[in-house]
């Protein structure tokens, strides 16, 4: 295996799935994603892509590894994804892809008004349902009064949560976060707009790297950013690895992910095992193990109150099969 496709985060994974006929062609790694066109990565440095006639940007996510024809840079076909990091949304399709084969997701919030207990269970579900391992980044800690509290906060939200504070403007940033940046690791940033995703992919990259990201500033009143990332990117880090930076994300919708939900609840999920009814509601019924932890305090009421909100989000909107046997459509349901 080329060591240079190594250092792109090509793996044994994505080795097997080439056929020995397609020896000829090229593995390259989608670097950007645009309405129009794709760009990429290879072993020798940035190269283009093209696509046929009928194929769409939109089934191509940043990371994807491709198969290339060398001589008309033409794509093959795609390799089976290690991992993808999705959206659902109200668009006409409701589902947007974000990145692909990534080990690391980085869920950035600032510590300020930005910080949102609610959203940031939303991108860790993401993560789960990715099967990509989630940290933490609380970001602008320098002009926080007391950012202990926001890590508190944030480590509360799952077992064994990894959360990292830093000011994305430092260096000290990439020592924060080496354990997840090694050489051939591919991380993900996501987040609100204005939390520093871009400024920290400058620090990761280096100031004078050439695919350094705009930043913008922030509104005093209300700490909220200006969107200045506009389409998903790749970018080496220094000294090894590499980052995806993606838009502020400002509505994440759940469908679908009860195992992401129930990997995030992971205590709730313990205690309604404790329930004396299996199909408790948690809300009336006696012998309610989850109920009695409330009023204990072992379980923090506004955390089973946003369980129950996405368990129900998940629900009226995750697609079901109706219809006759052999002949079921899937219909949305309404939310």
């Amino acid at each position: 295996m080329s060591s240079s496709l190594q250092r792109l985060g090509w793996s044994d994974f994505f080795a097997d799935q080439v056929d020995p006929s397609e020896a000829h062609l090229a593995p390259r790694r989608v670097a950007s994603v645009h309405r129009d066109r794709l760009e990429a990565i290879d072993a020798r440095g940035p190269v283009g892509l093209e696509l046929a006639g009928n194929a769409n940007t939109a089934d191509y996510a940043v990371g994807d590894w491709v198969l290339a024809d060398p001589l008309t840079d033409m794509v093959v076909r795609r390799l089976e994804r290690k991992t993808l990091l999705q959206r659902h949304s109200e668009m006409k399709n409701g589902l947007q892809l974000a990145a692909a084969n990534v080990d690391t997701l980085f869920i950035a919030t600032s510590c300020n008004t930005d910080f949102n207990p609610a959203r940031l269970e939303r991108y860790l579900i993401m993560a789960h349902q990715a099967g990509t391992r989630p940290v933490i980044v609380l970001t602008k800690a320098d002009t926080a009064v007391d950012a202990g509290d926001y890590h508190r906060q944030a480590t509360a939200l799952q077992r064994d949560l990894p959360v990292v504070v830093l000011n994305a403007r430092s260096a000290d940033a990439i020592g924060s976060l080496r354990p997840w940046i090694g050489a051939g690791q591919t991380v993900a940033l996501v987040g609100s707009s204005g939390v520093g995703k871009s400024t920290l992919v400058n620090t990761l990259a280096g100031s004078a790297s050439e695919t350094a990201q705009k930043t913008g500033t922030i509104r005093e009143h209300d700490a909220q950013g200006r969107h200045t990332t506009t389409a998903r990117s790749l970018h080496a880090i220094a000294g090894g690895g590499w980052v995806i930076d993606t838009p502020g994300i400002r509505t994440l919708y759940v469908s679908d992910v009860t195992d992401g939900i129930d990997t995030l609840f992971g205590d709730i999920a313990d205690l309604a095992e404790q329930c004396r009814f299996r199909d408790c509601t948690h809300v009336h019924e006696p012998g309610c193990a989850v109920q009695a932890a409330v009023k204990s305090g072992n379980l923090d009421a506004d955390r089973l109150g946003r369980w129950r909100v996405l368990i129900e989000e998940s629900r009226s909107r995750t697609p079901v099969k109706t219809g006759p046997r052999g002949n079921k459509v899937v219909r949305r349901n309404k939310y």
